[in-house]
C-alpha cells in the first residue's frame, strides 16, 4: 500500500545506481542516470482529494451500518455473520486513514513521523484483513451450499471467532514491516513532507502471494465449486445467490487485480529485471497512482455486495427500522402522555 504515498514525488535515486559515470570507461552512463521528478498537476491532486473523501463518506456509513445489522440481530450469528462484520471493521480502518491522505494531496504530510508509521500500517493491516475475511466467507458459502453443513451449530459459530482473531493477528504481524519501513521526507519539487514507505522486496512478494494469489486462489476455487452445485438447482434463491457470488469475484478482480499486476512489474524494474526509461517509470508511477485508487473502491463496494444485495441482511435491516419506528412512536406517546398529565396538574393547581 506503499505506492499511494509517494504521490509521484519520491526522488529515483533508488531506481538506479548513484554514479552517473561508468568509472572504468569514463563514460556517461545514461541507465544511471537520475529521473527528473515532475510531480502531480495541482488540479490532479484536487481532483484524487475529493475523490478520497467521497470514499471516505460512502464506506464508513456502509460499513458502519452493516455492523449495526449484524450487532442488533435478534437471531444468532452465523460464521458468515461473523466474517462479514470483520470484514466491515477492516475496510472502516481504512476509510479512515483517507481524510489524512487527502489531506497530504493538496498541503503535503502535516501529521508527523509517528501518525505516517500508524497510518501506514493501518492501511496495511485493512489491506490483509479484508482480503483474508473474503477468503473465509467464501470458504464458509461452500461448507454451508455444498457440504449443507448446519451454518449456526455452536463449534463452528466459535470456531469462526478463533478464525477471526487468528486473522487480525497475522495481519498486525505482516503490517509491522510496513510501519516499521514508512516515514517523512521533504518532496524535492514541492518542498512539501511526504509519507512513504520504503522499497521492500519480501514485504512485496508477502503481498502478492499472501495478501493477493492465496486468498484468490482460496475464493476461485471455493466459488468455481459452489456455482457448480447452485446451476444444479432450480432454486431461485439459490439462483439470486450465485449472481453474488460472481458479483463479488468480479469486484475482487476488477479493483484488485490491476493494482497487484502494476506492483509486480514495478518490482521487477526496481529490482533491475525489467529495462525501462525515465518516461516509463513515470508511466509506472501513474499507474500504480491509479490502480490503487481502483483498490480503495473495493471498500465500498463490499457492504453493497456481501449486505445489501442479500435477502437475510435487507431483512434484518427492515426489522432494525421497524424497531426502532415502534420505540420512537412509543417515545412520543410517553412524552405527549407526560405532557397531558403535567398540563392536567397545572391546571388544578
Amino acid at each position: 500500500m506503499d505506492e499511494i504515498n509517494k504521490s509521484f514525488s519520491v526522488p529515483f535515486q533508488e531506481y538506479y545506481n548513484d554514479s552517473y559515470y561508468d568509472e572504468e570507461n569514463f563514460t556517461a552512463n545514461l541507465s544511471h542516470a537520475v529521473c527528473k521528478v515532475t510531480g502531480i498537476a495541482p488540479e490532479v491532486n484536487v481532483f484524487m482529494c475529493v475523490f478520497y473523501v467521497l470514499i471516505f463518506l460512502l464506506a464508513i456509513p456502509g460499513n458502519a451500518l452493516v455492523v449495526l445489522v449484524i450487532v442488533s440481530a435478534r437471531q444468532a450469528l452465523t460464521p458468515s455473520d461473523m466474517y462479514l462484520f470483520n470484514l466491515s471493521l477492516a475496510d472502516g480502518l481504512l476509510a479512515l486513514t483517507l481524510p489524512l491522505w487527502a489531506t497530504s494531496m493538496t498541503r503535503g504530510w502535516v501529521f508527523g513521523d509517528v501518525m505516517c508509521k500508524l497510518t501506514n500500517m493501518a492501511q496495511e493491516l485493512s489491506f490483509y484483513c479484508s482480503i483474508f475475511f473474503l477468503a473465509c466467507i467464501s470458504v464458509d458459502r461452500y461448507r454451508v451450499i455444498v457440504h449443507a453443513m448446519e451454518a449456526r451449530k455452536e463449534h463452528w459459530v466459535m470456531l469462526s471467532r478463533l478464525v477471526c482473531a487468528g486473522v487480525w493477528s497475522a495481519g498486525a504481524i505482516l503490517s509491522i514491516s510496513s510501519a516499521a519501513n514508512a516515514g517523512t521526507f521533504e518532496s524535492p519539487d514541492t518542498k512539501l513532507q511526504v509519507c512513504a514507505e520504503g522499497f521492500q522486496q519480501m514485504a512485496r512478494l508477502l503481498r502478492h502471494t499472501v495478501g493477493f494469489l492465496l486468498p484468490l486462489a482460496i475464493m476461485l476455487s471455493c466459488y468455481s465449486v459452489t456455482v457448480v452445485r447452485l446451476l444444479q438447482t432450480r432454486s431461485f434463491r439459490k439462483q439470486r445467490a450465485m449472481r453474488v457470488i460472481l458479483a463479488v469475484v468480479a469486484a475482487f478482480l476488477l479493483c484488485w487485480a490491476p493494482h497487484h499486476v502494476t506492483v509486480m512489474v514495478d518490482t521487477l524494474m526496481h529490482i533491475g529485471q525489467m529495462q525501462f526509461s525515465c518516461s516509463a517509470r513515470q508511466s509506472m508511477d501513474t499507474a500504480l497512482f491509479v490502480t490503487q485508487s481502483m483498490a480503495l473502491l473495493h471498500s465500498c463496494i463490499n457492504p453493497v455486495l456481501y449486505a445489501f444485495v442479500g435477502e437475510k441482511f435487507r431483512r434484518n435491516l427492515q426489522q432494525l427500522f421497524h424497531r426502532w419506528g415502534t420505540l420512537e412512536r412509543t417515545s412520543s406517546l410517553r412524552f405527549s402522555r407526560s405532557t397531558s398529565q403535567t398540563s392536567e396538574a397545572a391546571a388544578f393547581m
